[in-house]
């Protein structure tokens, strides 16, 4: 392997692992609090995705535009992704989760019932162009809804430039905006959880619901806060993705839900922090397993890794909890 190489699967490797670890944040702020897996947080993702793409449509995004109304584009796309998930999520702990909780529903029922939302909201997206012809709206909506199970492109108006070169391998500004962009909303993330009114909320119920309430927290409300959260970050990490990918589909969640899932399960389930590394750790063994092995090798690395961190430290590489988080 050259120096050239290394580095382009190490830098590549960090861009893929900085979306994995921002879209497992989802996974970990519910099982932090709830002690349970949302599996409907993949479809959280892709409506996300959906909004971005939808969003550029409609405002004539295009490829080659100036920096500054790109730039803007981008931001609009990014709080609609966001807004879109944070409703979906909101959505799912709704139907899927709060009369199950009110019931004192066993943890299996509540698994289902989050496979079934999943389900639920991809075929909902994946038929968009019958739904929209049973309402009279195919035509209006055309380019929105028509191929609604074929790919659906993302236009990235900001074009993607070589900003200096590493042995031969040149890196592009839109790797070091996914990759920057993804850090940081990930440590502003983990800070608001550790120094805010609302963080201390969520970590008071992670660790003991029942002293959190003779506190006066209210149990509902940070329950609500934490699927909202993890919708906020699955739609930003929506469209860094398809910056970096460039394309959507609606049952993308499908397989890039599960690797979120192992990034959480790698840094430890339920440790915000975890989540990022687990992330990045991840996106390189993807990388480099597919070079030593191939690229249809990349999916068996990275499960056979998550198999060795379950046999060997269950906890995951970090360990704590989301209640046991310090500010």
């Amino acid at each position: 392997m050259s120096l050239e190489t290394f580095i382009d699967l190490t830098f590549t490797g960090l861009v893929v692992g900085a979306i994995y670890g921002l879209f497992a944040l989802g996974y970990t702020l519910v099982y932090g609090v709830l002690r349970l897996i949302n599996f409907a947080h993949s479809e959280v993702f892709m409506w996300g995705s959906f909004a971005a793409v939808w969003v550029m449509m409609l405002l004539g995004g295009r490829t080659g535009m100036g920096v500054l109304p790109a730039i803007g584009l981008l931001l609009v796309a990014l709080v609609a992704a966001m807004l879109v998930s944070g409703g979906v999520a909101l959505v799912v702990e709704r139907l899927a989760y709060r009369r199950l909780r009110a019931k004192n529903a066993p943890p299996l029922v509540a698994l289902i019932s989050a496979i079934g939302m999943s389900f639920v909201l991809s075929e909902v997206m994946g038929l968009r162009d019958r739904i929209a012809g049973w309402v009279g709206l195919r035509e209006p909506l055309a380019p929105y809804v028509e191929k609604a199970r074929e790919n659906v492109s993302f236009v990235n108006p900001l074009q993607s430039v070589t900003l200096f070169s590493i042995s031969g391998f040149q890196v592009r500004s839109t790797q070091v905006i996914v990759l920057v962009a993804a850090i940081v909303m990930m440590v502003g993330l983990d800070q608001f959880v550790r120094r805010s009114r609302l963080g201390r909320g969520v970590r008071a119920v992670s660790q003991d619901p029942e002293a959190a309430a003779l506190m006066g927290v209210d149990k509902n409300r940070v329950i609500q806060l934490t699927f909202l959260l993890g919708g906020l970050m699955a739609g930003a990490a929506a469209v860094l993705y398809l910056m970096h990918i460039g394309v959507t589909k609606f049952n993308v969640g499908f397989i890039l839900g599960i690797k979120a899932f192992t990034a959480a399960v790698l840094g430890g389930i339920g440790n915000i922090r975890g989540a990022l590394l687990g992330g990045l750790v991840l996106g390189l063994a993807e990388n480099y397993g597919s070079n030593i092995f191939g690229s249809n090798w990349k999916d068996v690395v990275s499960f056979l890794l998550l198999v060795l961190v379950l046999l060997f430290r269950p906890t995951g590489i970090l360990g704590e909890s989301l209640g046991k988080a310090r500010a």
